[in-house]
């Protein structure tokens, strides 16, 4: 099947620094994402067009869906179950205390409800102590992988095969894991020029083609499992931050954007960057689980 899609659409334009974090949750018709150095979360919904800032007190990579207003938020130094309703923190669980300047950046459920996010050096040195982990239901957190510079993705083919990337090295990998979280293999999927720009947050359609998003690349690139470009989106942004699908049939692409970075020259040439974007396909994605967490104070789903 041939790929097509719609020219970008502006849903809004509030020049996040740094947008990202997009998460489709179906049951509330919403959109939600991050603009990490402003500490805001953001939804819209996209039946009604009600729009919502919320303010968090650190710097946030992710959110991602529990139940109801229940979110689990990636922040800085810190996984978070809270109420976006009521602000009520439910949960909170230290996350490398011990590396002061790290901070949590992207994060995603994979097919059976496990949380997986990664980190990396807040100050974006190019220094590799950045890790990806893995959070269960019962909320017992697993290291799985190391050495990384700055953490992006992951998306999911199925519960043991994945795609992360390392953004600063400009590597997409292809990860297979076993039943223990131990690592099978680990391969380069992808690497990009200087000219690309820099892979960041990605996805995949239900053909298992993946969706990368070009920091300093204006665009986003698809390519099939054999990492042949297929499809490329252009956009008047230049940091492409972030896509998920979602809309009401789950073929709109939602996608994030920054300013961060961008001199006054080039504002005026990607004059909506720091925006969120929808793109329409005629490819369907896969919706995000749910974090299938249980609380052990009750014995069940929240």
């Amino acid at each position: 099947m041939k790929i097509k899609t719609s020219k970008p659409i502006v849903l809004w334009n509030l020049q996040c620094t740094l947008g990202e974090g997009t998460l489709w949750v179906k049951e509330l018709n919403t959109i939600y994402f991050v603009d990490i150095k402003k500490k805001k979360i953001f939804s819209l919904n996209i039946k009604t067009k009600k729009r919502k800032i919320i303010k968090v007190n650190k710097e946030i990579g992710f959110v991602a869906h529990v139940k109801k207003d229940i979110f689990i938020l990636g922040l800085q130094g810190e996984i978070r179950i809270q109420s976006l309703k009521t602000k009520k923190i439910i949960k909170s669980i230290p996350i490398e205390s011990n590396t002061k300047l790290n901070r949590i950046n992207d994060g995603k459920t994979d097919p059976a409800g496990n949380l997986w996010f990664g980190t990396m050096d807040n100050l974006e040195r190019k220094i590799e102590k950045g890790s990806l982990y893995k959070l269960d239901k019962k909320l017992l957190l697993t290291k799985i992988d190391t050495n990384y510079q700055i953490t992006n993705g992951p998306a999911f083919i199925d519960q043991y095969n994945f795609y992360h990337t390392d953004s600063s090295k400009k590597k997409i990998y292809k990860i297979a894991i076993n039943k223990k979280n131990k690592i099978k293999t680990k391969k380069i999927f992808k690497s990009f020029s200087n000219k690309e720009g820099v892979p960041d947050g990605m996805t995949l359609d239900r053909n298992k083609n993946l969706w990368v998003a070009h920091y300093h690349g204006a665009c986003i690139s698809v390519f099939n499992n054999k990492a042949k470009l297929i499809h490329k989106i252009k956009f008047p942004a230049k940091n492409i931050t972030n896509c998920t699908f979602g809309g009401l049939n789950n073929n709109e692409l939602f996608v994030t954007s920054a300013t961060k970075g961008i001199n006054s020259a080039e504002m005026r040439k990607f004059r909506y960057s720091g925006s969120l974007f929808s793109v329409k396909t005629n490819c369907k994605g896969f919706l995000q689980k749910k974090f299938n967490f249980i609380n052990e104070k009750k014995r069940s789903l929240l």
